[in-house]
């Protein structure tokens, strides 16, 4: 009995780890949400596939230790890292009561790190990574993070900035960040990481706040010595150039 958990990193398959790919094709079952499933379909198609669509984690999440009882290998699988916002962490809970089964735990790029190699170099010193999105997490609490990162000058990976009902995550989280950095601090954000249709702006923060983005919008927000080096973003980790 066992489960995967397999994140894929941003849909490429050239960024797929091998490890990735192997837990796939050692499994029966492919757990995931529907546009992760579009994503990978060429590679899991010969299995049977359980999908659903937003919101929906923990049915996908019950049905994974459901096939792992019947004896199938399972694959949960997640874009980026599933560890990263993924789905690591409710299979392991969603399966404490059942010793028997085996979960492993297969990393991949998470959309931090993606969107930081299209900017340039981003977050070559310390960052956090903060989620806009309220749906499982106060707004409050969302806020009080977006100011104490900003307060310590941490460079700043926000992903879900925005959604059709949460049109105005983004302006907002700038405004709080624009307390405590400069309004010509560099910024940037991809589109559609690895997809098609990607595509990426660097920016100043006060320009940020005016941006428009969606739930496929991975952005970085520097700190006060992150600079641009030949239209690319580069926060210095602190050598001493001679």
């Amino acid at each position: 009995m066992k489960i995967y958990v397999v994140g894929f990193g941003p849909g490429d398959m050239a960024q797929i780890s091998p490890q990735a790919v192997e837990a796939i094709k050692k499994s029966d079952v492919i757990v995931g949400y529907d546009c992760y499933i579009s994503l990978i379909y060429d590679l899991i198609k010969d299995k049977i596939i359980f999908s659903s669509g937003m919101r929906k984690e923990v049915d996908r999440g019950l049905k994974a230790v459901e096939y792992a009882l019947m004896g199938k290998t399972v694959s949960v699988i997640s874009s980026g890292d599933a560890g990263v916002y993924g789905m690591a962490g409710l299979v392991y809970e969603l399966s404490a009561e059942y010793n028997q089964i085996e979960i492993e735990v297969v990393p991949g790029i998470t959309a931090a790190l993606s969107a930081a190699a299209v900017l340039g170099a981003p977050i070559g010193h310390d960052f956090a990574v903060i989620s806009l999105s309220d749906f499982l997490t106060d707004r409050e609490v969302i806020k009080k993070r977006i100011i104490c990162a900003s307060e310590a000058d941490f460079v700043i990976c926000l992903y879900n900035p925005s959604s059709r009902s949460r049109p105005h995550h983004l302006e907002k989280a700038c405004e709080y960040m624009l307390k405590y950095k400069s309004a010509d601090t560099v910024c940037g954000y991809v589109k559609n990481i690895a997809r098609l249709g990607q595509s990426y702006k660097i920016c100043t923060l006060s320009q940020l706040k005016d941006e428009k983005a969606d739930m496929f919008t991975t952005i970085i927000v520097g700190n006060s010595q992150t600079k641009i080096i030949n239209s690319k973003m580069v926060t210095p980790r602190g050598y001493k150039i001679l």
